[in-house]
């Protein structure tokens, strides 16, 4: 079976995390600061903020940007449910802005005349939360002008999108956001086992996440109550989680991110050569916003179904029996039974419910051979014409 994703662990990984396990420092030591400096250096952002995952690094950026009860937090249907969960997290309502049907991300028409529509009735979110689909930007420019005009604070998900460009500046800079979170899932571009980091330019708003992900506690005498008891003292001064990442962790990201303008190379000539070699069957291949360089950590094709003669299923099915481990990112989340029980209904977004009814993740990793992505391209011919 060849993947859609796969993590790459090399020898310099296993010695950078047998280092940490024969060290003193198992969690709370020197290489998890280390890996938040290199991953806010590489992408140019002044403070990063290192937590267990990604989710929890969007539930600290939400809890830094003050979002609570009688909030709102909006963001897109087609991403994993956790982007939309850290509003519940903190209380708030949720409500959800329909997709670009090229580009699977965030539409700044939608956006905007959902943004005027709430001005109108006093529902404004607090928050905003596009979701880099795919590994390419969503249109930041745009999103983050309509945010700065009615006063909208934006975290980006760029959970895909590490290593991505966009306008010739790297995914993370925050130009036109408050914070940008990314994953390093296994099958993310570069991985920590687990983890996430969110990055920001702002230095109140990276202490508070840093607060967040460890118990609300600081050790900072300035935002004590009254004066030190001794050098072993701290204050919880807020609410936190222990989101914390381990040094092992932190030690593999930091190994891995070394490799990671050659993975999303990889990556991206992969791309390049579906795009050749797909062009002439029923699929509709992924679209690229010229101002945008994606970091290619999935490869999306829609089907065009009623060419092909078979359900979306029966070709899913006939993909994975025949040794393609294709996947579907993502069912809606206004679909899932927890969010129906908000009002959202099937019908309520329908660009992202017409991507779900055609869309199949095909492999797509940094290590894969020209010998599998040929097998993908033969399976896929085979089975579609």
């Amino acid at each position: 079976m060849i993947p859609y994703g796969r993590q790459d662990i090399t020898q310099d990984d296993l010695d950078a995390v047998r280092d940490v396990l024969t060290s003193d420092f198992l969690t709370q030591g020197p290489r998890v600061p280390e890996f938040e400096r290199v991953v806010a250096t590489a992408v140019q952002a002044a403070h990063g903020v290192a937590a267990n995952s990604a989710t929890s690094a969007l539930h600290a950026a939400c809890m830094a940007l003050g979002l609570g009860p009688g909030d709102w937090l909006w963001t897109v249907p087609n991403t994993f449910v956790a982007s939309a969960n850290v509003g519940i997290y903190c209380g708030a309502q949720v409500d959800f802005v329909d997709i670009d049907p090229d580009s699977f991300n965030m539409c700044p028409d939608a956006l905007g005349t959902k943004l005027k529509q709430a001005e109108e009735t006093g529902t404004l979110p607090k928050v905003l939360i596009p979701v880099h689909m795919t590994g390419q930007s969503a249109d930041m420019e745009r999103i983050g002008a309509l945010a700065k005009r009615y006063g909208v604070r934006v975290i980006e998900d760029a959970s895909h999108a590490i290593g991505a460009h966009f306008a010739g500046a790297p995914v993370g800079r925050c130009d036109h956001s408050d914070i940008t979170v990314f994953s390093f899932h296994p099958v993310k571009i570069v991985t920590t086992a687990e983890g996430g980091v969110a990055v920001t330019q702002d230095a109140e708003l990276a202490a508070r996440m840093k607060r967040a992900v460890s118990h609300g506690i600081t050790r900072d005498p300035d935002l004590m109550t009254h004066a030190s008891d001794g050098p072993w003292y701290y204050q919880q001064i807020e609410l936190g989680y222990n989101y914390r990442m381990t040094e092992v962790q932190a030690a593999l990201g930091i190994s891995q991110m070394q490799r990671l303008g050659r993975y999303v190379d990889c990556r991206a000539a992969h791309a390049r050569a579906y795009d050749a070699a797909l062009a002439d069957i029923p699929v509709d291949l992924p679209q690229q916003d010229p101002r945008s360089r994606s970091s290619w950590h999935l490869y999306v094709i829609r089907l065009r179904l009623e060419q092909i003669g078979m359900t979306h299923r029966e070709v899913f099915e006939a993909l994975r029996a025949a040794g393609l481990g294709v996947n579907l990112h993502y069912i809606p989340v206004h679909t899932q039974p927890f969010w129906r029980q908000f009002g959202f209904a099937q019908g309520d977004f329908p660009n992202a419910e017409s991507y779900y009814a055609r869309a199949i993740s095909i492999p797509l990793f940094a290590t894969m051979t020209d010998a599998q992505r040929e097998e993908v391209v033969s399976t896929l011919k085979a089975t579609l014409t």
